[in-house]
């Protein structure tokens, strides 16, 4: 039987101990920081759809049955979509990857992303954690990947794992 090889040596990577980084976020303190994102967010949506319905309104489209009403809605519906996905993604996405790394929710509650080996989020690896937050962690049933938060040793959901990122608390 031989030995198991050594773990590979990554040149830029350094191992660092999770005391070093920082205390990890629980469960609890990260849902109300995405409840206040959530507020802030909806916020956004609300001048969104309103500008959307003054355009409708002033529009100088007259309600007939040949049609163009109902294609300028659904063209308006669909950009208007477009337009909120794009908003939530640059919030969160250019948020965390700041200086501060973090939204204004995480903020207000002393939290901070990184990334597993404490360094600042780069403005890609903040996207792809927005878009696994967004688009795969829901497909996992019964919310396991958000509640893994709970109750790993490193609080760490889904999308952190697959990103490589911890939640922590910022000093």
């Amino acid at each position: 039987m031989t030995n198991a090889p050594p773990p590979p040596v990554w040149s830029d990577r350094q191992q660092v101990a999770i005391a070093e980084i920082g205390r990890p976020g629980g469960f609890w303190i990260r849902f109300v920081a995405y409840l206040l994102d959530g507020f802030i967010v909806s916020i956004a949506a609300v001048i969104v759809v309103g500008l959307f319905i003054a355009a409708f309104l002033l529009s100088d489209e007259s309600i007939d049955d040949d049609g163009k009403d109902s294609l300028f809605i659904i063209s308006g519906i669909i950009v208007m979509v477009v337009a909120l996905l794009v908003i939530s993604w640059l919030y969160e996405a250019l948020m965390t990857s700041s200086a501060r790394g973090a939204t204004l929710g995480k903020q207000a509650l002393g939290l901070r992303i990184v990334r597993a080996d404490g360094a600042q989020l780069s403005f890609g690896r903040a996207t792809a954690r927005h878009f696994l937050k967004v688009m795969i962690t829901p497909l996992v049933p019964l919310a396991i990947g958000y509640l893994m938060a709970a109750f790993t040793a490193r609080k760490r959901a889904l999308h952190d794992v697959l990103a490589d990122t911890l939640v922590i608390s910022s000093p």
